[in-house]
């Protein structure tokens, strides 16, 4: 809908107010990124303090997805009744408690809780930062600001690949002791109460989110915060847009909104589960959980995988930049057909390369150049996701959905997402031992599922740029 009061193509709201909270937001995707990166340096720790063997392994690295699967679906849905701002207020308070214990955790059992409480603030920030940021951002700026919750993601990621690569470093390596008799593994997770702890100061200083107001009857305040954001001629407008998008439905949003007769779920919910899920089965966090494990499994020393886990978290960055840069230009759609198209060739690229690999003096290694092109592949892989299917995934699960399904909506997506998360996660050191599948396995199926996500992209997919939420169909 047009809003004829203001002059077309001017912003008259405070666009560094807008910049400000959806930062903030997006902490809660750095603790996502850095949670969910910080096991990557320890699974060595946690073999060795637990006794652990391949299934044991996969499941503490994969135990905090079973959290993210529930605090997904549960705080999409709990955010329609106490707020998207006071989920991630829940959330940080679960990030610091998880810290702190997977890093005093003695047993597989304790961690694994300490873990599942630190997934269920993962998944909580995974759709709620999203959410939120989708929901205060004007339409023209709501694609680079939302793909702001992947630089942050992957800058945790980065930061705790780093942390990591430094603390073990220090200490010599990330099974010994370090500051305080404590091992070094431990520290790596300790880290992570320095960010938490900020993210939820920060959070008891930004509005909720002005839809969210309007669905709970306060449309004064909604209107005070649209004021701000988008500015105040247009607030009126903007809270009765909402107000009647929300009239369209008898009731108040509920979970059951996603129904439809005859389908099981509308149309527009199973593209969100297959957004969703295509992001995690083209394989991106084995590399994110397991890169230390994956480059060491081809001969590379302790060290120099850490340091590929740097560069590779480096590369990212600059992805997720040019995405950010490029996500309102040529919109969603086209970013996700070249991602596809670049995975599936670099994945294929790798199977290629591991499936080189040979026995040398009873080390594994690959042969000549095949360990640079292994490189460049991992690289160029993890580049097209993060330009790609990373950013604009969340974008889309963001603003696809009406606003009398989105918390819904998103919980859904986000469960799916979770799921498909646990099974590649907790599969892959199984695969790696199986002499029948192995490394060169593994990636054969993360590149089939990346051939398979270009046709779901072209026949599935729709474009969402420069819409307003408002207009958004289910």
């Amino acid at each position: 809908m047009t809003d004829t009061t203001i002059t077309p193509g001017k912003f008259e709201g405070d666009f560094a107010f807008v910049l400000l909270i959806s930062c903030v937001a997006t902490i809660g995707g750095f603790l996502f990124g850095f949670d969910s990166g910080v096991i990557n340096g320890t699974v060595d720790g946690l073999r060795s303090a637990f006794n652990s063997e391949e299934v044991g392994t996969g499941f503490n690295v994969a135990s905090m997805l079973l959290g993210c699967a529930a605090g997904a679906a549960l705080a999409g849905r709990l955010s329609d009744t106490f707020g998207r701002r006071t989920m991630m207020i829940v959330a940080s308070i679960f990030f610091i408690v998880s810290a702190w214990g997977s890093g005093v955790a003695h047993s597989s059992f304790e961690f694994v809780i300490y873990r599942i409480i630190g997934g269920l603030a993962v998944g909580a920030a995974s759709v709620m930062s999203p959410a939120y940021i989708s929901e205060i951002a004007p339409a023209r700026f709501r694609g680079r600001l939302s793909s702001i919750q992947q630089v942050a993601i992957i800058s945790g990621l980065f930061v705790a690949f780093l942390s990591n690569y430094l603390i073990a470093g220090s200490a010599g390596s990330s099974l010994n002791e370090w500051l305080f008799g404590f091992e070094a593994w431990r520290w790596m997770f300790w880290v992570e109460l320095l960010p938490a702890t900020f993210f939820l100061v920060a959070l008891l200083f930004i509005p909720e989110s002005p839809r969210f107001l309007v669905v709970k009857g306060s449309s004064a305040k909604a209107e005070s915060v649209l004021a701000r954001i988008g500015g105040a001629r247009r607030a009126p407008h903007k809270v009765s847009e909402i107000e009647r998008s929300l009239a369209l439905d008898d009731h108040k949003p509920r979970l059951s909104d996603v129904l439809a007769k005859g389908t099981f779920l509308r149309p527009i919910v199973w593209i969100g589960i297959g957004l969703a899920t295509f992001q995690q089965l083209v394989g991106i966090n084995v590399v994110f959980y397991y890169g230390a494990v994956l480059w060491q499994a081809v001969g590379f020393s302790e060290g120099d995988a850490l340091l590929i886990n740097v560069i590779s978290g480096a590369v990212s960055i600059m992805a997720v930049i040019v995405a950010l840069a490029l996500i309102d230009r040529i919109g969603r759609k086209p970013l996700l057909f070249v991602g596809s198209i670049g995975m599936a060739i670099s994945l294929s690229i790798l199977v290629f390369c591991f499936s080189q690999a040979r026995l040398v003096d009873g080390q594994v290694s690959l042969p000549g150049s095949i360990g640079l092109i292994a490189l460049l592949a991992a690289n160029a892989y993890v580049a097209f996701f993060n330009g790609s299917w990373g950013p604009v995934m969340w974008v889309s699960l963001g603003e696809m959905f009406p606003n009398q399904i989105r918390g819904s909506g998103l919980a859904v997506a986000g469960f799916f997402q979770w799921v498909a998360n646990f099974l590649i996660t907790w599969t892959f050191p199984m695969m790696l031992g199986s002499a029948a599948i192995g490394l060169t396995g593994a990636y054969g199926i993360y590149a089939i599922f990346a051939f398979i996500s270009i046709g779901f992209v072209v026949w599935a997919v729709r474009e969402t740029k420069g819409k307003e939420l408002e207009d958004m169909q289910s």
